[in-house]
């Protein structure tokens, strides 16, 4: 069957940016084009990702704005909102109408500035993410992201087990990946004992089992399949699934689940022809230590009930039987929420290219990327194979 292809790759530094959202994004996309060998006159659509925006900076409708800051003017653009899987589903959204025969070649990707730069600080930036949450039974409350990720892995901690030390093994981990990440927020190293000596944020998380907020752009170029091998090192888009679940938080039947990572792995899986046993490592949305955990047992990377144990155990290591997140993930690498989706992509296309560096996954040839939203509510799961 005909797939889509990734022909080209680029990312800003996560951390903080003085620069506008639209230039930010520019930096990514134009860096993106240059590694696909595609001119601006190639492009025939931009599928561009931006959550917060309005919020955070009175700055709405920048598709267009967007297009015109990288020269892709008079071209179809639209912008995708979907929390923190904003890009994700600007990205399946890509790929579906590429194999649909709609554009050979289009432009996707995403940014978002988070940080103090905004002239928000973080609690205004805390209440922005929350307007993510239910408008009239959660917000009213005071739920936001910390909160609801507590709640969710409170309840794991209470079916399996799983314990605060093995939650900090999880931030070890990706904090050693993100110290080998040029492009990283934190590229430093910490410890068990430094994580559990940190300040409880919403128990059983503290300061270090959170990501942080971050400023950042992140593109790719996705190319039909038969113009793929025109380009330099192409990497497949073998399946992308998407899935939704109940909001709120409160009637979700088994919330330590996530029902619809589960289903959004299993579409994708089944467009590959591949399951969680065929992927080489994974990048999943790591915004709390225990999203991972979460996330790692979601996509059958783990059994359920194991995915602390398996951090723990150095199993979830870059050189362990299932690596997850060698890019540090959201808590090392940082989270701007429109460019975290995309990021992934970026960070699995490196990676099934042999172009990683210090934390290339050896031998890769088949990886799965997880980005959610909201408390789990929107998942896109996407799988990408090395071209043969």
């Amino acid at each position: 069957m005909a797939r889509a292809a990734v022909v080209g790759a680029g990312m800003t530094t996560f951390g903080v940016h003085d620069t506008p959202l639209q230039e930010l994004f520019a930096a990514a996309a134009l860096e993106a084009l240059d590694d696909a060998g595609v001119e601006t006159t190639d492009v025939e659509a931009l599928y561009f990702g931006n959550a917060m925006g309005g919020q955070a900076e009175n700055d709405t409708h920048l598709g267009p704005t967007a297009a015109s800051h990288v020269g892709l003017a008079g071209i179809p653009v639209q912008r995708y909102e979907d929390a923190c899987a904003t890009s994700a589903n600007a990205f399946k959204n890509a790929v579906q109408a590429v194999d649909a025969g709609i554009h050979d070649v289009v432009l996707v990707g995403g940014v978002e500035r988070c940080t103090p730069e905004t002239g928000k600080d973080t609690a205004a930036m805390t209440r922005i993410f929350a307007s993510a949450a239910h408008r009239q039974y959660e917000q009213p409350a005071g739920l936001t992201f910390p909160g609801v990720f507590a709640l969710l892995t409170k309840r794991h901690m209470h079916e399996y087990g799983t314990t605060e030390e093995q939650l900090a093994h999880v931030a070890v981990k990706n904090h050693g990946n993100g110290a080998l990440n040029p492009r990283a927020h934190f590229g430093r190293e910490t410890s068990v004992e430094a994580v559990l000596d940190g300040p409880v944020v919403a128990d059983p998380f503290r300061l270090m089992d959170c990501c942080p907020f971050s400023d950042g752009a992140s593109a790719v170029v996705v190319v039909a399949d038969d113009l793929a091998d025109s380009h330099d090192a192409p990497v497949d888009v073998a399946g992308v699934g998407h899935a939704t679940g109940v909001v709120p938080i409160a009637d979700k039947a088994t919330p330590h689940v996530t029902k619809p990572a589960r289903d959004a792995a299993a579409a994708a899986y089944e467009q590959a022809g591949a399951g969680a046993d065929a992927m080489d490592f994974a990048e999943v949305h790591d915004c709390f230590t225990g999203a991972e955990v979460l996330a790692s047992e979601a996509l059958g990377l783990v059994e359920d009930g194991q995915g602390g144990v398996a951090a723990a155990d150095g199993r979830t290591a870059r050189d362990g039987d299932v690596p997850i997140n060698p890019s540090g993930g959201l808590k090392a690498k940082g989270h701007p929420i429109g460019a975290t989706g995309t990021a992934q992509i970026v960070e699995l296309a490196e990676h099934l290219r042999g172009e990683a560096g210090e934390r290339q996954i050896a031998d890769a040839e088949r990886a799965v990327a997880h980005n959610l939203g909201g408390d789990a509510a929107t998942t896109v799961v996407s799988v990408m194979e090395a071209r043969p």
